[in-house]
């Protein structure tokens, strides 16, 4: 089974991707990650990257599915991954589509977390001042939510036109949210 994470920047995706991977043995692909640790490892990826995220700017197309299609062996040997992250544009979408197709799968479900954007800035303040991510301060945040609302949701319609589309409610606590997901798979 793959499934789709989908809401705003700070929404819980990761946490539920890990939740799944933990409950359900899938593989979680997310490129926030995959680019972090390239920034880390000090690569000429990395170096390329940083400052993009840096800034809040979305890191190239063809960047980001490079970095999905090597990993898509992995979660085919799982059974299924969760993409957390990825797709955040139309073009993206296209793309994982054909390059599931390819080997014979495609995307089961998208499950959309439903949150409140003024509770996020204060989930993501409060993130930043614990872990000091670079690419998670309120400023940058800003910048990726009008990214998000600009770019990543007009997938909505893309998926919802395939009747893929699940909502859930994001704002509960991580046990309640989880059971939510988990009512919808």
């Amino acid at each position: 089974m793959n499934l789709i994470l989908f809401g705003p920047p700070g929404c819980g995706k990761g946490t539920q991707a890990k939740r799944l991977v933990e409950e359900r043995g899938m593989v979680q692909l997310s490129t926030g990650d995959m680019l972090r640790a390239a920034i880390a490892s000090g690569s000429e990826l990395g170096q390329r990257v940083s400052g993009i995220m840096q800034r809040g700017d979305l890191v190239p197309d063809d960047v980001v599915i490079a970095l999905i299609e090597a990993r898509l062996p992995e979660a085919e040997a799982a059974g299924g991954a969760v993409f957390d992250g990825f797709p955040r544009t139309v073009a993206q979408a296209e793309a994982l589509d054909k390059m599931l197709a390819g080997r014979g799968a495609r995307i089961d479900k998208v499950l959309r977390l439903l949150v409140d954007e003024e509770a996020l800035l204060k989930r993501i303040a409060g993130r930043f001042a614990e872990q000091g991510r670079p690419d998670d301060n309120p400023e940058s945040f800003k910048v990726r939510l009008v990214a998000y609302n600009t770019q990543t949701a007009p997938l909505l319609d893309y998926y919802q036109a395939q009747g893929k589309v699940t909502e859930v409610d994001g704002m509960g606590s991580m046990d309640a949210v989880a059971a939510g997901i988990s009512a919808q798979l």
